[in-house]
């Protein structure tokens, strides 16, 4: 529909109610005819009209002094007049004395008065806006002018605060214990502080427009390729040394980088490089600790189980119920903590890289079937609907089988165990290509969104629903594994819904089975 609010205003019904279908037919919804010049300006005084369209000859008052009145109100407004022969001169003269944007002689041709009336509209509100601008224009001029007055102190302060601020900014740079570097986005040195010389052993100068990559090095990645991909957020690196050129000696360092100008087409960082030697010192101390700790655990907890064994098979004589429900208990506690040692020293060996994996060729399917129906007595005990979704039996690939086995059975069982009676879980066995994907889906209570990225944390407790009351390895455990086969693992959850685990394997699938020999 058009726009644009209209005022006719005419003595004569009949060219009123012409106006009214013509302005209807064309598509105006927003028009008002008047037979009364002061009936119309009482309207118009609460009404703003983007159009007035009035006779010439009418008894109150003609269109000149009409239209004279309607200008007092609205000097932007467009006006047309409409006149006979005879009114041409009074016309022109209006257009003088009052603005008049037309003059229309009667009888008009339709088409020529609605283009009038569409251009009229635009030039009412062309006149308005520039109005506005000329207004904020003037406002602008004054707000100019009354700061040009205090212009001069205002830089003098300005330039005081910026001088404190640079050389607070100089003194955190200069004497910070940590490396500073600033870099482009191609990783070319342009900064850095003296602490980040001492670490590189060189100058800052012999350091300037090299690559960073010269000094900081990783076997996984290059710090230029990282720093390409990076936008607004940070970027945060382990595993990176700075091999210092006067020593030989190559140090541990942790290093994040954050974007300088987000809103330059031209990126340029700044890093800060973290010298962590006894901080890998101390965690090595830690982990050996543990390892040899849980290591030394593993004896005695065998030998009580295998005690306990004995006594509840019968081997040394019959028991009574009490007895056999006391050391049964017994067994379990211990053969739980012997889990939580076995894990401890799984996670070590992850955590101190010693632990090498044994790949083969394995049909998948066949190894989450076994866990599957390993499970499927405690999901029968919860009434659960277990199952499994493969609609490809055959898929070879090639992984370590024993920690494959692990993860799986990991998933599926948290599954289970955190799903409610009457639940459902199923087990998602897909490829894409060489890729495998495996999930494992509940509906059980779900995770809060804000408890997801710590899901895979080392001793995690689960959520702050409490979710989990394990000893929070078993999924930090899971990620490991799969990011030591070079996967991906992931958690999709939603409250009161359930969840969803799913890992991915690239480049993993080997074959199909029907086509080994």
């Amino acid at each position: 529909m058009n726009t644009g609010k209209i005022v006719v205003v005419d003595d004569e019904k009949i060219v009123t109610s012409a106006f009214k279908t013509l302005l209807k037919v064309e598509g105006f919804s927003d028009a008002h005819f008047f037979n009364s010049p002061k009936e119309a300006l009482e309207f118009l005084v609460q009404n703003v009209p983007d159009l007035v369209i009035s006779d010439f000859l009418m008894p109150e008052m003609n269109g000149l002094e009409f239209l004279s009145e309607v200008k007092k109100l609205y000097p932007e407004v467009s006006k047309i007049l409409l006149t006979g022969y005879a009114d041409k001169e009074n016309a022109i003269r209006a257009i003088n004395e009052i603005g008049l944007y037309r003059y229309i002689e009667k009888p008009w041709n339709n088409d020529d008065l609605i283009i009038n009336i569409k251009n009229g509209i635009e030039r009412s509100y062309l006149l308005s806006e520039l109005r506005k601008k000329i207004i904020e224009l003037e406002d602008a001029k004054k707000e100019l002018e009354k700061y040009s007055h205090n212009l001069e102190q205002i830089v003098e302060e300005r330039t005081a605060d910026l001088k404190q601020s640079n050389a607070k900014l100089e003194g955190i740079v200069n004497y910070c214990a940590d490396g500073i570097v600033i870099v482009n986005e191609d990783g070319i040195i342009e900064q850095v502080n003296p602490a980040c010389e001492n670490l590189l052993g060189l100058v800052g100068s012999k350091v300037v427009m090299s690559s960073i990559d010269d000094y900081l090095v990783s076997h996984k990645t290059f710090i230029s390729k990282e720093l390409h991909k990076l936008e607004s957020s940070e970027l945060f690196l382990r595993d990176f040394y700075v091999k210092n050129p006067l020593s030989g000696v190559e140090i541990p360092v942790e290093i994040s980088f954050a974007r300088i100008n987000p809103d330059d087409d031209f990126k340029r960082f700044v890093g800060v490089i973290r010298d962590v030697t006894e901080q890998k010192k101390s965690d090595k101390l830690r982990d050996d600790f543990i390892a040899t700790l849980t290591h030394d655990l593993r004896t005695p907890l065998l030998a009580s189980i295998q005690t306990l064994s004995f006594f509840l098979d019968g081997a040394l004589g019959n028991l009574e119920e009490k007895q056999r429900l006391l050391l049964s208990t017994m067994q379990k506690s211990n053969e739980d903590l012997l889990g939580l040692v076995n894990a401890l020293l799984e996670v070590y060996k992850y955590d101190a890289e010693k632990l090498v994996l044994t790949k083969t060729n394995f049909n998948i399917y066949n190894l989450v079937e076994q866990v599957y129906n390993e499970l499927s007595p405690l999901a029968k005990s919860k009434n659960i609907d277990f199952k499994i979704e493969c609609s490809d039996k055959s898929i070879i690939i090639n992984a370590d089988r024993s920690e494959i086995r692990r993860v799986v059975c990991n998933l599926c069982g948290n599954a289970i165990n955190y799903t409610q009676e009457g639940g459902r879980v199923v087990i998602t066995l897909k490829t894409e290509g060489n890729d495998l994907i495996f999930s494992v889906s509940d509906n059980g209570c779900g995770i809060p969104q804000e408890d997801i990225p710590n899901m895979f944390q080392r001793f995690s407790q689960g959520t702050s629903k409490k979710r989990s009351t394990g000893t929070g390895l078993g999924l930090y455990l899971s990620r490991q594994i799969i990011e030591s086969h070079g996967g991906k693992i992931w958690l999709e959850s939603r409250l009161d819904k359930g969840s969803e685990f799913s890992f991915l394997l690239t480049d993993t699938v080997v074959k199909r089975e029907e086509s080994l020999v």
